[in-house]
């Protein structure tokens, strides 16, 4: 199972939406996702895929996870593999862009 690590900026995104009582349902769906990234990265509701706009910050892919789908600014976990063995890092959790 690989451990999940969030840069400052991710850590951000996603203490905004602890903060926000009206985003409860997006936080519960961006916990939910989270959790199935640590499990399961092939899960079908997280439609994992890369994201060829950006690279991580050594040139590392960058894949997309669904954490909502079929919902007006549905919200995504961008994230790249490393920089250790077994680790994923979560670069931002934002509405799809």
């Amino acid at each position: 199972m690989p451990k999940l690590r969030f840069t400052e900026n991710a850590k951000n995104d996603r203490n905004k939406l602890i903060n926000d009582p009206s985003k409860v349902k997006i936080l519960n769906a961006v916990n939910k996702a989270l959790g199935l990234m640590e499990t399961n990265l092939r899960h079908p509701s997280l439609n994992t895929h890369e994201y060829t706009s950006f690279s991580g910050p050594n040139g590392e892919k960058v894949f997309e996870a669904y954490a909502q789908q079929k919902t007006p600014c549905a919200y995504r976990i961008f994230w790249y593999y490393g920089p250790e063995r077994n680790m994923i890092s979560i670069i931002a959790i934002i509405p799809h862009p």
